[in-house]
């Protein structure tokens, strides 16, 4: 592609509206990736600094996103995550006609610290059933939860859940059909190293933080969670 280099308009300013054109005209779809610098410097014909600054527009402006490692693709609509007295995150997904999936990190029991037993109400030491995992959505990772579960109230918790992959279910299974959520604290920081790499994130691209705790019909404390959420794939929702 020829660009109009006596136009009065900068070379970097023309491939960028080129190729947000393009985006909108579903070329490059959402979630796609993006040619790579040096094919983007070739169909234009100028040195890949334009066009290396052409992306970093797009990028400000949210339209592209450029993961380090990976390469640059074309940004997602950002999903509303509803916090409100039932949370589910398969739910929440599939109302905005998206597809929900996970990735366990990792499932085992361990000795609540103080801060831990605090929420649980139960005694620092005490067997915690801990599920960690990733939160997909339409196969891209936005989020890292932990739950954490009284183990003495659930045995076998793990493997329950490891059955059907769903806390739902695996409360289920003990006889909690439902649960509802008491109180989210909402704040957001710069991810950890563990962080960047689950999300694959910038060290500069910030995390929503949460921590959660839900209750069975009779007000009793059955998990307590945390999640870290990308700030540019997901916002909050607040709901009464």
């Amino acid at each position: 592609m020829t660009l109009h280099r006596q136009a009065g308009v900068a070379l970097w300013r023309q491939i960028a509206e080129t190729l947000q054109n393009d985006i909108k005209d579903r070329v490059f779809k959402p979630g796609e990736k993006m040619p790579t610098e040096a094919e983007l410097a070739e169909r234009f014909s100028v040195n890949r600094h334009t066009v290396r600054r052409g992306i970093a527009h797009l990028e400000q402006e949210g339209i592209l996103r450029v993961e380090q490692g990976r390469g640059t693709f074309v940004q997602e609509r950002v999903v509303d995550y509803k916090l409100g007295k039932r949370t589910r995150f398969s739910e929440n997904i599939e109302k905005q006609s998206r597809i929900p999936s996970g990735e366990l990190v990792r499932a085992m029991v361990i000795s609540a610290d103080a801060y831990i037993a605090k929420q649980l109400h139960l005694r620092k030491g005490a067997p915690v059933a801990l599920i960690e995992s990733i939160g997909m959505v339409d196969g891209r990772a936005i989020s890292v939860s932990a739950h954490h579960f009284p183990a003495r109230r659930f045995p076998d918790f793990i493997e329950t859940y490891k059955r059907g992959n769903s806390v739902t279910k695996a409360l289920s299974h003990y006889g909690i059909d439902d649960y509802t959520r008491k109180e989210t604290r909402i704040t957001a920081r710069l991810p950890t190293t563990s962080e960047t790499r689950l999300l694959a994130l910038p060290r500069s691209q910030p995390v929503l933080v949460t921590e959660s705790i839900n209750v069975d019909a009779e007000g009793r404390v059955i998990e307590y969670g945390w999640g870290r959420m990308a700030a540019d794939r997901a916002q909050l929702v607040v709901q009464p």
